[in-house]
């Protein structure tokens, strides 16, 4: 794989303006925020950092050899056969026999399951000593589709190249007695949020590192600019849940129609698009429909994933969505019970960390590089881990199609992901290389993690203002 030269890398680190919060609201709103955390990578002399550390080193030579060579010789033929082979979230039994397998015959003590969860795990090497406490997150269920489960998010590659660098880094921390340990988190039903399984994980005191890895597909190369978001949104997981009476429907005047008030509830969320902000997305499916087409339905249910990029205006799209329910109820002389069963809330991407990731990334030879920093994100979806351990998540392009498609995951057995799965694992194995051996890593991450942090509340504060109600006189 070409690299390049350390002069280029801080090129790449330089390259555009530091792109901060997702929407021209959030940016405005809280321009004070964000103007501190574009502060902080100047501060703490990210660019300077991240040339010195990317510079030839032999240790990390080593470890990254080591991380083609396990995938060669086992992992990417591992991940084809999970791909091969793929379960729903939080039924993955055949490929968490796989991947926990693997770990123990390689020196990790293995606990399962974890936080009531039959897939999830926790692996810790035996032979690590005190010191920086490196994690990993392995990932690893199929996407629900109406043809059955299919890995169009390439989740069945995110266990063997987290492996990969687990192995080689706890290999490297023996080998030269460097102090430290790794932890495997084996994370199932990342597919099926919220709450997704890492909240769960951590509302249980699984997540302990200092520091955590993880790797997802994508179409890019890609870095996230520092600050508060997640991948996809915030968001709120409700089921609406409406409650008539039956009657024949030749004599439907004797029951009271469930099916109408749920259809009426997508009417009356379409009726008021116009006015909620551009960036929202409420997306539902009807669950249950009724049981014959000659029996009023008497329940019926939908389920909802509403989203807006920050939590302070999502509530006021939730609101607005309940009430939809409760109107579609009193219109059609039905019940309804609101359910919010879940949510995912802003995570903390950190430049240390991201821009360190994308010089390895194009030393590795990553192809499809976005120019910018893109929008801010946590490693991980809910923000549940990334908003309380600091972390980063490694996208590589390893397809050419768009996530959730059943062009990704033939892609997944292609050239073009196994390359991708090569440059995420190596790049992750560097990343915690470099945190392991580097102290100067570990103080900038932990300033600016801490930093960050304590600016969220300020940023919660400042958006409030900038989602006012509109006030409508009481008719006289």
């Amino acid at each position: 794989m070409q690299k390049k030269s350390a002069g280029v890398l801080i090129a790449l680190v330089l390259a555009g303006p530091c792109v901060a919060q997702e929407t021209p609201t959030e940016r405005e709103a809280a321009r004070d925020v964000v103007k501190q955390i574009a502060g902080l990578s100047q501060s703490l002399g990210v660019p300077a950092m991240v040339a010195k550390l990317s510079a030839p080193d032999k240790g990390r030579e080593e470890v990254l050899a080591r991380v083609k060579q396990l995938m060669h010789s086992e992992l990417l033929p591992m991940s084809d056969w999970i791909t091969e082979h793929p379960e729903i979230g939080f039924q993955e039994t055949q490929a968490v026999r796989k991947l926990t397998a693997y770990l123990e015959a390689h020196d990790f003590e293995l606990t399962m399951p974890v936080a009531g969860l039959s897939t999830a795990f926790v692996a810790k090497y035996k032979r690590g000593t005190p010191g920086p406490n490196l994690g990993v997150i392995l990932e690893y269920d199929a996407l629900r589709g109406t043809k059955g489960a299919f890995h169009g998010d390439q989740h069945s590659a995110q266990g063997p190249v987290g492996m990969a660098a687990a192995v080689a880094i706890a290999e490297f921390l023996t080998r030269t007695h460097t102090p430290g340990t790794v932890t495997v988190y084996g994370c199932p039903g990342e597919e099926m949020m919220p709450p997704e399984a890492k909240t769960v994980m951590m509302e249980a005191g699984v997540f302990k590192a200092d520091m955590i890895v993880r790797s997802h597909s994508s179409a890019v190369t890609s870095r996230s600019a520092a600050g508060f978001g997640t991948c996809c949104m915030n968001i709120d997981g409700v089921k609406y849940t409406f409650y008539g009476a039956p009657a024949h429907q030749l004599t439907a005047w004797n029951g009271r129609n469930a099916l109408e008030a749920v259809i009426k509830l997508f009417n009356n969320i379409d009726s008021v698009r116009s006015n909620i902000r551009p960036e929202a997305r409420i997306q539902g499916v009807i669950t249950e429909g009724g049981a014959a087409p000659n029996v009023v339905p008497d329940q019926t249910s939908a389920d909802f994933y509403i989203r807006y990029p920050d939590g302070v205006y999502l509530e006021q799209v939730s609101e607005w969505v309940d009430d939809a329910a409760r109107a579609a109820a009193l219109a059609t002389g039905t019940k309804v019970k609101i359910d919010h069963y879940g949510k995912d809330r802003d995570g903390i991407s950190l430049s240390s960390l991201e821009e360190l990731s994308l010089a390895y990334m194009k030393q590795l030879g990553a192809t499809g590089g976005e120019p910018e920093p893109g929008k801010p994100k946590g490693f991980e979806e809910t923000g549940s881990v990334s908003s309380q351990i600091p972390g980063i998540g490694v996208s590589a392009k390893s397809s050419n199609f768009s996530n959730h498609t059943y062009g990704m995951e033939a892609d997944a057995l292609k050239d073009v992901g196994h390359e991708g799965f090569l440059i995420d694992a190596g790049t992750m194995a560097a990343i915690l290389y470099d945190y392991a051996t580097h102290s100067e890593l570990r103080d900038a991450v932990k300033t600016e993690f801490t930093r960050i942090q304590g600016l969220f509340g300020e940023y919660q504060t400042a958006l409030a203002k900038a989602y006012p109600k509109p006030e409508i006189a009481e008719p006289k």
